[in-house]
Order: structure tokens, then sequence, then C-alpha cells
């Protein structure tokens, strides 16, 4: 199991704003303002940035159901962020996978995905 993940960045303030908004639907805020800023809810402290030089990464992050990956998206697109891909089901990965997709502030492919079946 991953316990976190650290990215770096090179739009520190607009990467901060980023997050914030993409991860506020989970319930994610900043709680770490340190050298490295950190990212989570109230059950975990899993995401952090720091200065430096962007990798190429791509990361997901788990959604309980599929109105909340369409939330998440909705909220982007009302932010201004960058929208790369519209939620849709992947069923080449499995019949359940509905993810939706964004880029951030350097461009990496941040997904938001639900594994679960819609109810019937």
């Amino acid at each position: 199991m991953i316990d976190h993940i650290e990215i770096r960045t090179s739009r520190m303030a607009e990467s901060l704003s980023f997050y914030a908004k993409a991860l506020g639907p989970l319930g994610y805020t900043q709680k770490v303002d340190g050298d490295a800023k950190g990212f989570g809810n109230d059950d975990a402290l899993d995401l952090f940035l720091v200065e430096g030089t962007p990798s190429d990464v791509h990361f997901a992050f788990a959604a309980p159901d599929r109105a909340m990956v369409d939330r998440i998206y909705d909220a982007g697109r009302a932010a201004g962020l960058t929208l790369d891909r519209a939620p849709a089901l992947a069923p080449h990965i499995h019949p359940n996978y509905y993810a939706g997709y964004l880029r951030d502030p350097d461009g990496r492919l941040v997904e938001f995905v639900c594994h679960a079946a819609e109810p019937s």
C-alpha cells in the first residue's frame, strides 16, 4: 500500500491552488505548510508538494462513488482548472472503472476514479 506521494513542482502557488480546488470535494485541505506542503483529509496525510523540477507522473485519487468523480470534474471546470478527459467508464480496464481526469499546473495527469458498480 502507498502511504503518501511527494511530487515536485516549479509552480508552487498554482499547484497549491489546483490541489486545494481539485481535492476539496474529497475533504482534503492543506495540513502542512513547511518546505513540503502536505494535503490530507480526516483519515490521511498523503500528498506532499515540494519545490523542484517536475517529473512526469500519473496518479489517481479514489472516489467513493461515480457522483463524486462527476463533482470533482465539475468543480475543476468551475474553478478554471485544466480538464483532460470527462468522467466515463473505461471497460477495457474493468466493467466498473469510472474515471475523470484533470491536468495540474505542471501538466501531470491527475485521475479521480471509482471502482464500484453503480447502485441499481
